[in-house]
């Protein structure tokens, strides 16, 4: 058995876990757990990284001696380091607005098909092509010669290696999903100089040692992990055979199966499917759901803390009064997320929650609509079956949320673990170490003997749902 810490970023908090991990046993202990609070300056809205790394190396130093380290995090978002590597300011945060209107500048350069040909994703404004294109011509970008995602830039600062993970490479719009290498002639066909990118690594590569001046002498090497969160997420799915979907369930609902290879069709890319590597090869076929984000924001606007009270009480209220599509970009910016679903709910002729509970309630039955929607189109756009749903992540604990789920998809949900996207994390680290061997089944069985589920049947014929459905187009 060895020790092994899980550095996971998300996007309002971050954690580093310690597990210990041996051939038949996993074990996960909280170490450090702080807020991820970004910053409004000078009109743009950016991430506090050197606040957030400030908090990993207190939680590292805290978490005892561990064979190995590796860091998660949300997708997209990058830091520029100079000749130097220096950092050239902190990373812009991919709700920020300056990439309004140029996914139409950019796929009238080189073509919507053509995007999504090479890179299989999604059309999302915040892709980081689109940042990228909208930072042209800044001095920023012209003093840059290195770019680094999120978790890429964390690693380098423990290390001093540069380098980008391939699972979150394939976030980027920038990435050859079908050759796994960087998508060269897009970049110069959008005006991105090739040279800020460094190498590809795989997940399981061991980076190097940390830093002296990290003070970090309990961790014996850092190593790559499916650094995109969901990646490792995916990993931490306890699922048995291959007929599964998932909904790695936060702030995004990540909603999708796992495939061997990506789906490129037309229909694919009009139904705004993405693909994204995934641990060991595979491939994330998935739609982005707003998620958690919604009831985030909207108990800011309540200034409320408790979310269980707010569910609990979201429960007793009339189911489907009022439902809207999630989908809206209209909800990606912060602000007053009520208000807005007052205006969706107007605009299609429902009923205008009148509570916080109201509210929750039509967040959550919209959710679950969502997810039913999403799973249904991942079959029929990849000709796969699914027989369960496993929902992992923060939403896991949301037994509301899990119920309508199931009920909406019409298939059993099993929910849990809740710190998936740590143990696919550390679980990568271990079979790096040799304390676990397998392919992705046998993690996944390991899991599966170690980590509780909770499994909700559907309830009803669905037919509700579909007519809620309907409502949305």
């Amino acid at each position: 058995m060895k020790s092994f810490a899980a550095v996971d970023l998300g996007a309002s908090s971050g954690r580093v876990i310690r597990a210990l991990v041996g051939p038949e046993s996993l074990e996960l202990a909280d170490v450090h757990r702080f807020p991820n609070e970004p910053v409004h300056v000078g009109g743009t809205l950016h991430w506090d990284v050197l606040a957030l790394y400030r908090e990993i190396l207190r939680g590292l130093r805290a978490a005892g001696p561990v064979a190995s380290a590796g860091v998660d995090s949300w997708a997209v978002d990058y830091g520029l380091l100079d000749e130097s590597g220096a950092l050239l300011g902190n990373p812009v945060h991919y709700r920020d607005s300056r990439t309004d209107r140029v996914p139409d500048r950019v796929e009238a350069l080189v073509g919507a098909e053509r995007l999504y040909a090479t890179t299989g994703l999604q059309r999302q404004p915040f892709n980081t092509l689109f940042q990228l294109a909208a930072a042209l011509g800044t001095p920023q970008l012209a003093c840059a010669k290195t770019l680094l995602l999120v978790p890429d830039l964390i690693t380098y600062w423990l290390t001093g290696i540069a380098g980008t993970e391939a699972t979150n490479a394939s976030t980027t719009q920038l990435f050859d999903l079908n050759r796994r290498r960087w998508a060269t002639d897009l970049m110069t066909a959008t005006g991105i100089d090739p040279a800020l990118f460094p190498p590809l690594r795989e997940p399981g590569t061991v980076v190097g040692p940390p830093l002296p001046e990290t003070e970090l002498s309990n961790v014996d090497a850092v190593v790559s992990v499916g650094s995109h969160d969901t990646a490792s997420a995916v990993v931490g799915v306890p699922a048995s055979g291959s007929n599964f979907a998932y909904v790695s369930c936060g702030t995004w609902s990540l909603v999708g199966v796992e495939l061997p290879k990506p789906v490129l069709t037309e229909a694919s890319r009009l139904a705004n499917f993405t693909n994204e590597g995934g641990v060991d090869g595979t491939v994330r076929y998935l739609r982005n759901v707003m998620g958690l984000w919604l009831l985030q924001e909207s108990m800011r606007v309540w200034g409320a803390h408790d979310v269980p009270s707010l569910v609990a009480a979201a429960a007793e209220e009339p189911a489907l009064a009022s439902v809207f599509d999630t989908d809206d970009p209209v909800f990606l910016p912060p602000g007053d997320m009520p208000a807005r679903i007052a205006v969706a709910c107007r605009r299609t002729g429902q009923p205008v929650p009148s509570t916080p509970a109201a509210f929750t309630r039509s967040i959550v039955d919209s959710l679950a609509v969502a997810h039913r929607r999403a799973v249904r189109q991942a079959q029929e756009l990849s000709g796969t079956h699914v027989d369960v749903v496993h929902v992992v992540g923060g939403g896991a604990r949301n037994e509301l949320l899990c119920r309508l789920t199931a009920d909406a998809c019409g298939l059993p949900v099993l929910a849990g673990p809740v710190e998936a996207t740590a143990l696919g994390n550390v679980l990568v680290q271990a079979r790096s170490a040799g304390v676990v061997g397998g392919d992705l089944a046998a993690m996944r069985a390991l899991l599966r003997k170690t980590q509780q589920v909770v499994r909700y049947g559907p309830r009803g014929n669905g037919s509700e749902w579909a007519a809620a459905e309907a409502r949305l187009r």
